[in-house]
């Protein structure tokens, strides 16, 4: 992923990205008018902050439970070596398994935290079997898996 600095923000700024956080669809027309800025004035600043690297991209939001992916499991993965051409190998790999939709590199027992998605127990097992025990250099991988959800924001306080 690459690296941003941070990029400094107004009052308008921070509005339009608060507005566009709860509704990407926004229209540019509707944004402006909610931000009180001409439509041109409105598109250049939200030019001006996709190409500052502040907004990354324009997604759904999909519900994991209505598309079948109703258990959220959290793993630490170990590596046997934090040399860079370990983790290298790691985040390649991890990266073409779909059911990891967050990895992250940790300080601290562990090297990794991922989030996975799975449908049952079965597929967590899959899972685990067939993809984060079989990537070279991994020597141990715990899981947890959440029982609720009690916070999820999508949205980033700005």
């Amino acid at each position: 992923m690459k690296t941003v600095s941070a990029v400094e923000l107004d009052l308008i700024d921070r509005k339009m990205l608060r507005l566009l956080q709860t509704d990407g669809r926004m229209t540019n027309s509707e944004l402006a008018r909610q931000v009180a800025l001409s439509e041109s004035a409105c598109l250049r600043r939200l030019r001006a902050l996709e190409a500052a690297g502040v907004i990354s991209r324009y997604a759904a939001v999909i519900n994991e439970r209505a598309v079948g992916l109703p258990i959220s499991v959290f793993v630490t993965v170990t590596l046997s070596s934090q040399a860079e051409s370990a983790l290298t190998a790691f985040e390649t790999a991890i990266a073409n398994v779909p059911e990891v939709v967050e990895c992250y590199l940790m300080t601290g027992g562990s090297d990794y935290l991922l989030r996975l998605v799975v449908k049952d127990v079965d597929d967590l097992e899959r899972v685990h079997a067939r993809s984060l025990t079989t990537i070279p250099g991994v020597t141990r991988v715990s899981s947890s898996v959440a029982m609720r959800t009690v916070v999820k924001r999508g949205a980033l306080p700005v």
